[in-house]
């Protein structure tokens, strides 16, 4: 079994734990702190939009990664997409141009749109500004991915929202 940390990343990486959090991660569709349905499975299950600013200089690329820790096993990942370039956000059911996606806690290399069941969950969109571009390919291992973020992470930043159950 994976070692997980409270930082949202495997490991204990002190990188992560250290790296301030300096970017303002916002989406636009999320009211009052809240997921609409259509970014879960009780919806079109796309992934959202989000936008982040504050990153330092040095960042070269930009990494995502959706969890949820209130999941029984957590972290449970749903998304990490990486290798975003500066000047680039996410849209709604969009990859960037030129950004690769890894493994999620599904074994699949996309968005794995969340399904609350029984109570809310509290899913994390946390941002990391890297200072290099990862050299990872599409599909990369989960916990190969989370390593190189921790690695090269110089910045970070968080958005917190619920989704409810239906």
């Amino acid at each position: 079994m994976l070692l997980l940390s409270g930082c949202g990343l495997f490991g204990n990486s002190k990188v992560l734990r250290d790296a301030p959090q300096v970017l303002t991660v916002t989406s636009p569709l999320f009211t009052e702190g809240v997921m609409p349905a259509q970014f879960t499975c009780y919806g079109v299950g796309e992934s959202p939009p989000v936008f982040w600013s504050g990153a330092p200089s040095g960042t070269r690329s930009f990494a995502l990664v959706v969890d949820d820790s209130s999941a029984p096993i957590t972290p449970y990942v749903y998304w990490i997409v990486f290798n975003i370039s500066p000047g680039t956000d996410i849209q709604p059911g969009i990859i960037p141009p030129g950004a690769v996606q890894a493994e999620n806690s599904a074994g699949t290399a996309k968005y794995k749109a969340p399904c609350p069941a029984g109570r809310s969950h509290q899913y994390r969109f946390t941002v990391y500004a890297l200072n290099s571009v990862l050299r990872l390919g599409n599909g990369a291992a989960l916990k190969v991915a989370w390593t190189a973020i921790a690695s090269h992470a110089i910045a970070r930043g968080r958005l917190t929202a619920t989704a409810h159950h239906k």
